[in-house]
């Protein structure tokens, strides 16, 4: 009678504080199967994994989320080569941030039910036994283990455990990363996308915070990149590495400078293209005092100006703006000659790296001729940057 009771009260015994550490260790491990297993191994192919760390994680996703190897990982590469657009899984900038918040897992499984999507997109992952039998079959068996597991262990308080495993994924990772890492935050890089950076300490859903830093190099292993930035799951992978688990494949080249230099190369030209979104985002940077000086002095005669179409103007290309956008924006260029001076060199830079045509010595002679242009046109921010641009390295 008293082995049944105790089964009944749970074979673990804790203050209620310990519930809440079993919880969040728990939710952590899940969160680190889904950022070193699912995203960087699976979908980016950033690290190999030992059998023994692949299979470990397949099983703990198994039971703490029931999700399927090949779904997410195709629904996650569609996003990377759909994002923004109506065909992207699950865009905030396409549905809203509240309906991705809300309904991030009802767009994951909408994006898992469309088969040419897993066909496409779903290339290389596992396809043994275990995977076609018991994983990718029995997905809800998985997480009902689960329950079963922890109303052993906790006895009644096992069940809120397991609730919050359930929900800790589809509210952290499918509403918080698809949808805030869209929407708000700061960007190191001037990607394609509405991607940001949560938060520079990527600890709580295991580095996905830091989901511009991502965007920009899509298949490193490390999501951090700047002094002041953390990745939890990159220092996994590095102790994995160091016992012989795991070995890195692709990191995101670090970005270096070298002051004084007088002439771009072949090593520049690449260089450019490789940090690309940082190269517009730190030409943002540099001109925006200037950018801000012209439209103060512009109001001040009496024009009105819509800020908002000027700033996209200076950080994105023109492909992006809608064609109401493009527009104004263009009436206001007419109006300021600095204005428009930056705004074209800004959208012949990002040329650079779209003439995909070009030899490696026809786009290094039109990025002299720019650094050239750039140094002639009076603006001194532009020259400052121009200089700047011939020292990546």
């Amino acid at each position: 009678m008293d082995f049944i009771l105790q089964i009944a009260s749970g074979l673990i015994q804790l203050p209620w504080w310990g519930y809440i550490l079993v919880a969040l260790a728990l939710t952590h491990i899940t969160i680190a199967g889904v950022t070193i297993y699912l995203h960087r191994y699976s979908a980016h192919r950033a690290l190999e994994m030992h059998p023994v760390v692949t299979h470990f994680f397949r099983f703990w996703l198994w039971l703490s989320t029931g999700m399927v190897t090949k779904e997410w990982t195709a629904v996650h590469r569609k996003h990377h080569a759909k994002v923004e657009t109506p065909e992207d899984p699950h865009s905030p900038q396409v549905y809203g941030l509240r309906k991705v918040l809300l309904e991030g897992s009802e767009l994951y499984r909408k994006g898992t039910a469309d088969e040419e999507t897993i066909t496409k997109y779903g290339h290389g992952t596992p396809d043994d036994w275990l995977e076609r039998n018991i994983y990718s079959r029995h997905s809800v068996m998985g997480v009902s283990l689960m329950m079963v597991i922890n109303l052993v262990l906790f006895g009644p308080i096992g069940a809120a455990i397991w609730a919050v495993q359930m929900a800790w994924i589809p509210v952290m990772a499918a509403g918080v990363i698809n949808g805030v890492g869209h929407f708000h935050g700061y960007r190191n890089f001037q990607t394609e996308d509405a991607s940001t950076n949560i938060v520079p300490w990527g600890i709580l859903i295991g580095g996905e915070e830091l989901h511009n830093n991502h965007h920009a190099y899509a298949s490193s292993a490390r999501l951090s990149n700047k002094w002041f930035e953390f990745d939890i799951g990159w220092l996994y992978i590095r102790l994995m590495e160091i016992v012989g688990l795991a070995e890195v494949r692709k990191l995101a080249p670090r970005i270096r400078i070298e002051a004084g230099k007088a002439k771009c190369d072949l090593q520049t030209l690449q260089a450019v293209i490789t940090h690309r979104y940082d190269v517009v985002a730190r030409f943002g940077r540099t001109l925006m005092t200037t950018w801000r000086d012209e439209l103060t002095a512009l109001r001040s005669r009496g024009e009105s100006i819509n800020g908002s179409i000027l700033k996209r103007g200076l950080q994105r290309d023109s492909k992006d703006l809608l064609a109401a956008e493009r527009a104004e924006l263009e009436q206001v260029l007419t109006k300021s000659k600095v204005l428009a001076t930056i705004y074209s060199m800004r959208q012949e830079l990002s040329t650079l790296w779209a003439r995909s045509t070009a030899s490696k010595e026809q786009l290094l002679h039109q990025l002299e001729d720019w650094c050239h242009r750039a140094e002639r046109s009076g603006i001194v921010p532009l020259q400052q940057f121009s200089r700047t641009l011939r020292g990546y390295a």
